[in-house]
């Protein structure tokens, strides 16, 4: 299920950051964000049924994130609520991306894989834009829509198909 996942968490990165930086009205960048944000719910929801978790914890971190934006661009809302939110995401996946890419985790048996490291601090990075912009009042200019698409390419895409065709 990960591979999936991955797979279209990196499409609608890459849509993000792309309608981001050619102002594509939001509304209509926010179709793709709802279709990842249902399938990431549903197949965590999975996950969750068939005992494991973590992996349905974590990836529900995935799926509230892109219903969240979808629901903010639609109905216009205060983006400030999703910026705590993100906030919060960040911490967590520093934890991950510690667990997963150095000590590991022998009941949830997890082998230290530094690749994880790498994305779960990239992500980590990447959900805290949004505090750094929407709390902070920092404006970040382009970087955040540069940041989406190149981590939906490196974080996700990439990973994902390597994961679905048995290379990673």
């Amino acid at each position: 299920m990960l591979g999936v996942a991955l797979l279209f968490v990196g499409i609608v990165l890459i849509s993000n950051g792309v309608c981001n930086l050619t102002k594509v009205d939001p509304k209509s960048a926010a179709i793709m964000n709802f279709f990842t944000g249902g399938l990431s719910v549903y197949l965590n929801f999975l996950s969750i049924a068939q005992g494991n978790y973590y992996a349905g914890g974590t990836g529900l971190l995935f799926g509230f994130t892109y219903l969240y934006i979808a629901l903010n661009s639609v109905f216009k809302l205060d983006s400030r609520p999703f910026a705590w939110f993100g906030l919060f995401v960040a911490i967590n996946a520093i934890v991950f991306g510690t667990m997963e890419g150095f000590t590991g985790n022998s009941y949830l048996n997890i082998t230290p894989d530094i690749r994880w490291a790498g994305i779960w601090y990239l992500w980590a990075i990447l959900w805290a834009t949004g505090f750094v912009e929407d709390v902070l009042q920092i404006k970040l200019g382009k970087f955040t829509p540069y940041l989406q698409v190149f981590e939906g390419i490196i974080t996700a895409w990439i990973p994902g198909v390597m994961i679905l065709t048995g290379t990673w």
